[in-house]
């Protein structure tokens, strides 16, 4: 990674919520073609990654524990 200029500004990522919801969920079934990771990787923004999976994780949390509570 080469370090930036002074008057460089960062790369800005425009990611749709919907393609970041979309792309965190093919990875929770962990199936995804190269092409589209590869073009996820250079659209979405990692914190809206890293904030969309962390969601998901509590929500599947909860929707397991209140199946199991459901059953029982």
């Amino acid at each position: 990674m080469s370090p930036r200029s002074p008057g460089e500004s960062p790369v800005r990522r425009k990611g749709s919520l919907l393609r970041t919801v979309r792309a965190v969920a093919w990875s929770f079934i962990g199936l995804r073609k190269g092409s589209e990771y590869q073009q996820d990787v250079e659209r979405l923004n990692p914190i809206h990654i890293i904030a969309v999976g962390l969601a998901a994780a509590l929500l599947l949390v909860v929707g397991l524990i209140a199946l199991v509570n459901w059953v029982v």
